[in-house]
Formats: C-alpha cells, sequence, structure tokens
C-alpha cells in the first residue's frame, strides 16, 4: 500500500527535536521557525510536557466520554486561569476543524438560524462546514458547497454593515480569524472585530473567534482577539493546546447553553491529551511566553522591517509574515537547503513565521541573519 499523494514533502526526515531545533536523518541540524504549522508552543519535547505525558501514560491512556474525567475539569479550570475567561465552558474535541466544525453547529442550535458570515482568505478548516466558510475553491468538494456561507471582504466594515442590514436577522454567526494564517498573515483590525461584536449584539447573532492559529498565546495576548478589547461568544482552539498532541477545543460563553447529545466526540478529551494540555498551560505560565512571544516578535519584526527587499512585514507576537519580491521567490526553499531553516509559507510569495513561543534571541538574531546572507547571494547572483 502506498500513501495518498495530497502533501509536497520536502526531501527531509526529522528523527529528534528540541526546543526550537530539530535534527534529520542524516545528523543535520535545523532551525524551526514554523513550529510544525503552528503546533509547537513551549517548544519541542519540553521536559515537563514528556513528564506530564509519561505520567498519565502510567494511569490511563484513554476512556470514553461517559464517565467522568477530572483531567477535563482541572484543564478547564486552568484555562479559565491562564485565557481570563473563567465564566466560559469548554467542549473538548481533536482538532481545529472539529473545534470550528461545533462552534458553527452550536451558533446555529443557539440560534435557530442557518446563515454564516466568513470571509476573503480565510481558513478554518477541512471538514464539512468547516471547509464550507473556507475561502479557498481547491478545498471545497461538490458536497461541502453551500449556500448558507456568505463570504465577505476582510476588514471591510461598510461592507459587513450593509450585509447585516440586509439579511441580520437571519445570520447564526461571524466566524473570522484574529489573524489569518494560511490566508498570508492579515491581521483583524480592533475596529472591524469592535464591529462584529456590535452588529452581532444588535442582531442577535454568534461571534466565533477562530483561534487555532493565531491563538493560545501566540499573538502576545492568550486570544489575538483580545486586542480589540471584545469578548466573543465562542473561541475555537486547537494547534498550540497540545504542543504536538492532538487536541482542540471550543469555549463558549455562559448565555448559551448546552443540552445532553448537541455535541459529541469518542477521542475527545481524552487522558493523555488532557496531560499534554496541561503541560502546555502549566509551562506558559511558568516560562511566561506570552510575553517572550511579544517581546522576540518585536525584535523580528523590527529587523525585517530594516532589510529593504522584504515588503510588508505584519502579525502580533510571534505569528508574523512578509511578502517576498518575485526576484527572490526562492527564499524560503534556499533558507531551508542553505541555512537549515524551516519557515512557513502562503500564496503566492509570502514567507510565514510561527515558531515556538519559547524562541530565544540568539536563535532570532540567526534567522536575520541568514535572510540577509541569503539576499545578498541573490544580488550576487543577479550581478
Amino acid at each position: 500500500m502506498n500513501l495518498f499523494d495530497v502533501y509536497p514533502l520536502n526531501n527531509v526526515t526529522i528523527t529528534k527535536a528540541k526546543g526550537s531545533y530539530v535534527w534529520d536523518s542524516e545528523g543535520n541540524q535545523y532551525l524551526d521557525l514554523y513550529g510544525g504549522h503552528a503546533v509547537i508552543s513551549i517548544g519541542h519535547t519540553h521536559p515537563h510536557w514528556v513528564r506530564r505525558i509519561e505520567e498519565q501514560l502510567e494511569k490511563i491512556a484513554f476512556y470514553s466520554n461517559s464517565i467522568q474525567n477530572p483531567l477535563q475539569t482541572d484543564l478547564a479550570k486552568k484555562l479559565g486561569e491562564v485565557s481570563g475567561k473563567e465564566d466560559y465552558s469548554l467542549f473538548l474535541c481533536n482538532s481545529g476543524a472539529e473545534a470550528n466544525e461545533n462552534a458553527l453547529k452550536m451558533a446555529s442550535f443557539h440560534t435557530g438560524r442557518k446563515k454564516i458570515v466568513a470571509f476573503s482568505k480565510s481558513f478554518h478548516g477541512r471538514t464539512s462546514l468547516a471547509v464550507a466558510a473556507t475561502d479557498n475553491k481547491n478545498y471545497v468538494a461538490p458536497v461541502n458547497e453551500t449556500e448558507n456561507v456568505d463570504f465577505l471582504p476582510f476588514n471591510d466594515e461598510e461592507a459587513l454593515a450593509v450585509h447585516f442590514a440586509k439579511h441580520g436577522k437571519e445570520i447564526a454567526a461571524v466566524i473570522i480569524e484574529g489573524i489569518q494564517g494560511v490566508g498570508g498573515i492579515n491581521v483583524a483590525s480592533d475596529s472591524f472585530l469592535q464591529l462584529i461584536r456590535s452588529l452581532c449584539d444588535k442582531y442577535g447573532a454568534v461571534y466565533i473567534a477562530d483561534a487555532v492559529q493565531c491563538g493560545y498565546g501566540r499573538s502576545g495576548k492568550f486570544f489575538s482577539h483580545d486586542f480589540a478589547g471584545v469578548n466573543a461568544d465562542i473561541y475555537s482552539m486547537a494547534k498550540g493546546m497540545g504542543n504536538g498532541f492532538p487536541i482542540g477545543g471550543i469555549i463558549i460563553a455562559p448565555h448559551i447553553k448546552p443540552k445532553h447529545f448537541q455535541l459529541g466526540t469518542t477521542f475527545g478529551g481524552n487522558h493523555l491529551a488532557c496531560a499534554a494540555a496541561m503541560a502546555v498551560l502549566e509551562v506558559m505560565k511558568e516560562e511566561k511566553l506570552m510575553g517572550n512571544a511579544v517581546m522576540t516578535g518585536k525584535y523580528l519584526r523590527d529587523e525585517l522591517n530594516a532589510i529593504p527587499e522584504v515588503q510588508n512585514v505584519r502579525g502580533r507576537g510571534l505569528m508574523i509574515g512578509f511578502d517576498v519580491p518575485e526576484e527572490i521567490a526562492a527564499l524560503k526553499k534556499n533558507l531551508l537547503t542553505n541555512q537549515k531553516i524551516f519557515t512557513g509559507e502562503a500564496k503566492p510569495n509570502v514567507i510565514r513565521l510561527l515558531p515556538s513561543l519559547a524562541l530565544k534571541k540568539k536563535d532570532a538574531e540567526q534567522f536575520v541573519d541568514a535572510i540577509k546572507e541569503e539576499i545578498e547571494a541573490f544580488a550576487v547572483a543577479a550581478e
């Protein structure tokens, strides 16, 4: 049997990881500024995270949600404390797509409505309803197509207000990434998020904050939506939540009430996943990683802004993007091949930085030096 060929793969086999570094099968060391797609929040194989999982594995790894699991209760309490959303309730699942799927379903249950507002360049996952709210036709199969999702321009306040004026009583939810990831590190303006909040309040719709990639401290606040000074009704989470162990969840505001059998999951909130997620929150708090994301992120953005060939540096904390001119379009590939540095990308020519929130200043300096060296090599080659 062969693997189903849906991933374009780098010719690298990673066999070991520690902190912000990974090593391939030939012993080469790489600086990881991709974090496995923003998943590695506290650093690869953090000793506290490893110990938490190992200790839990010796007790019980899994049982279904038909029994009480005090680890879920402990996780909810810790998540409320660290996020500042202590009056919300937690539902645990396995991935960001599943989190958004459940968030959209809860909004429809709560309002009795069908219409969803999403935005240009959005990405909310690859499951049925989540992908229907994703603005990329390559991901949407015919069976996913629905008239229940309307796409509006991102950060266009006038278009949003006009749409609500016409259709507000039909809208179940607005779903928005505080910082678009796959779309290219596009930051939702504070005033745009504030308008979403006020329009949802006025028309009885649910504000869903997709924090799968931009949440969990990556922006320097626990949720990037917090910069706008508003509270969403539902927040979806996943990537950084388990530091590589599969776990996702939604937290739900107190005015949205649960009913038995509305939501469900076989693997969500299992004992091992809860242990991994607890370790992440404990390390984030103990090591003040959100503060580090602010400081190290500012350093990177300042240094990148000082490089003339790098364009439109943007983002918050350690979620950073910049445009690469066509003449140096091979920069990402050369960073990996020549400098042994992993970065992310967005089409057509955007480099995304999504490192561990524990990224050290010296590692950020190494990246800045490497990018200058590669840009200089392009200049020499062009002469």
